[in-house]
């Protein structure tokens, strides 16, 4: 008999919660606050690109390492050793005196903010029952989603009042509290592994591929112009692949491995892992190209686009609690499939959006289909992601779903940004030649427009200087054309990657998957 969910299981939510939230803000809060940085260490933004870099690195790397200990040592444990990590690194990142420190917390913050959120899922799972477990994962899958769409507007507020380390010291308090709240109310899962060996081999195989084909796609990234052959590049991914290949066959003769492959023979949570990664690579990633946009081009401040991103951040508060009560009733699988669908209809709304004159007037309508495909689909992607999965193996499902949305999130920010060149390229390449002007002159700007890429193209076409001459008008409008020409084809690619994984929703998720696997084992 399902026991009534008390007070203090909804203490230990919001516990779970906020170190959720703080540990998926500092992926992209810190963004708004490069331009103070630069200034404040006197360095420039390639510099401080491993402030970003390092963050989202060891994220990656360690999520699966954070999810086995928790399964086996018991998760509360784990979750507030990294939350007391997350909290500890914060402070130093806000005293931080050189970008080296500063890099270094970066990454201790990561692995912190790496258990907090491989956990947090299975906690939450094992904390609550019956029909009040859809209800908690659909709460923590709406604070997921206000989360990773909040840093712009929180990071915003913060360093226009307050300057950069106010990005870092806002986490201490709330942290602090998190951990009391933990400490308290959140109850401890059994220590399923605790007479088994750990897998130290796929521990550091796991870490070593994944760290290989990230930091891959980070170089890439940053080099749109090397080809995929080039061994800068390809050395990183096709060593990475390959450490994974080794990591797979390896885990296949352990006799207690990291991850159980078994998992992967469902296609219900292959189904899930494919929807992550769509939800990382069309939602997430294009949430960077947005940004760009409104602040870049429109000219809006970070704060002005933080307010207007909650157009799409908002469901996610809306939704999340009462998409955790429709998913005990209605069938996850075709909720998540239509939702996906609505997101794609939501890019499309975008794609044609743009234009030279565009506005927050007109990108609302998508952005709020946007939210809303967000606000669904990741409260319903946490309470499938358990279905069917063994108590012991919960925190690897739940490290599993973050690996496959933060992979996605990574490979969409370049895979778009690609798409983006490619087409801005194109048009600048159709069209410039069509100004009254010398060869040589024609050749510097192409140059200086290509190699500043499509993010910064409109700060070398709109200076004072260049704003003056004879050729402006025309030449402004090329650029501010073929920026737009750049992100109707990323919203195009967007709508594309959620519709994919609609249809992989409709095709591999199971409207009942067994669920006598995932009752939990209650501690003496």
């Amino acid at each position: 008999m399902t026991q009534k969910t008390s007070v203090k299981q909804w203490i230990a939510l919001a516990a779970m919660g906020l170190g959720v939230f703080m540990g998926l803000l500092d992926v992209t809060v810190v963004n708004v606050a490069l331009p103070t940085m630069v200034r404040d260490f006197n360095t420039t933004f390639t510099d401080l690109q491993w402030v970003l870099n390092a963050y989202t690195l060891v994220y990656a790397v360690t999520l699966m390492i954070m999810s086995k200990l928790g399964d086996m040592y018991g998760r509360k444990k784990i979750f507030l050793g990294s939350l007391v990590l997350f909290v500890l690194a914060s402070a130093v990142n806000g005293m931080a005196s050189s970008l080296l420190i500063l890099d270094i917390g970066r990454g201790v913050q990561a692995i912190g903010g790496a258990g907090m959120m491989s956990l947090s899922m299975a906690l939450v799972a094992s904390n609550f029952e019956g029909k009040d477990r859809g209800l908690a994962l659909g709460i923590l899958g709406s604070i997921i989603g206000v989360s990773s769409a909040s840093g712009p507007l929180i990071g915003g507020y913060l360093v226009e009042h307050f300057s950069w380390p106010a990005i870092f010291y806002v986490n201490v308090p709330f942290g602090i509290l998190a951990v009391i709240l933990t400490v308290i109310y959140v109850k401890e899962t059994p220590s399923y592994g605790k007479n088994q060996k750990i897998d130290l081999l796929g521990m550091l195989l796991s870490a070593a591929g994944l760290f290989a084909i990230i930091y891959g796609l980070i170089v890439k990234e940053g080099h749109p112009h090397w080809n995929w052959t080039d061994l800068r590049v390809s050395g990183w991914l096709v060593g990475g692949l390959i450490v994974m290949i080794i990591f797979i066959i390896a885990e296949a003769k352990i006799k207690d491995p990291m991850v159980n492959l078994s998992m992967f023979k469902k296609p219900h949570f292959i189904g899930v892992v494919i929807v992550a990664f769509a939800l990382g690579s069309g939602i997430y990633a294009y949430n960077t190209f947005l940004t760009a946009l409104m602040q870049n081009y429109i000219g809006y401040s970070a704060t002005q686009t933080g307010l207007r991103q909650l157009t799409i951040s908002v469901w996610s508060l809306i939704l999340g609690p009462i998409v955790g009560i429709l998913s005990a009733r209605y069938s996850k699988k075709w909720m998540i499939s239509i939702s996906l669908f609505i997101g794609g209809l939501g890019f499309w709304l975008m794609a044609r959006a743009i234009s030279p004159t565009v506005s927050f007037v007109d990108l609302w309508p998508g952005m709020v289909l946007m939210g809303i495909t967000n606000g669904m689909v990741n409260p319903l992607l946490n309470t499938a992601g358990m279905e069917g999965i063994q108590a012991n193996e919960m925190g690897m499902a739940s490290g599993l779903l973050n690996v496959f949305r933060q992979l996605g999130t990574t490979i969409g920010v370049v895979g778009l940004g690609l798409i983006q060149d490619n087409q801005y390229e194109t048009y600048l390449n159709g069209h410039l030649s069509s100004l009254n002007l010398p060869v040589q002159a024609l050749s510097g700007l192409k140059k200086a427009l290509i190699d500043a890429g499509p993010f910064s193209g409109h700060g070398i076409a709109f200076p004072s200087r260049v704003s003056h001459a004879p050729f402006a008008h025309d030449f402004q409008q090329i650029v501010i054309k073929a920026y737009d020409n750049g992100m109707t084809a990323v919203a195009i690619g967007s709508a594309i990657i959620v519709v994919i994984g609609g249809i992989a929703a409709a095709l591999l998720l199971q409207r009942n998957p067994k669920s006598a696997d995932i009752t939990i084992r209650k501690q003496d």
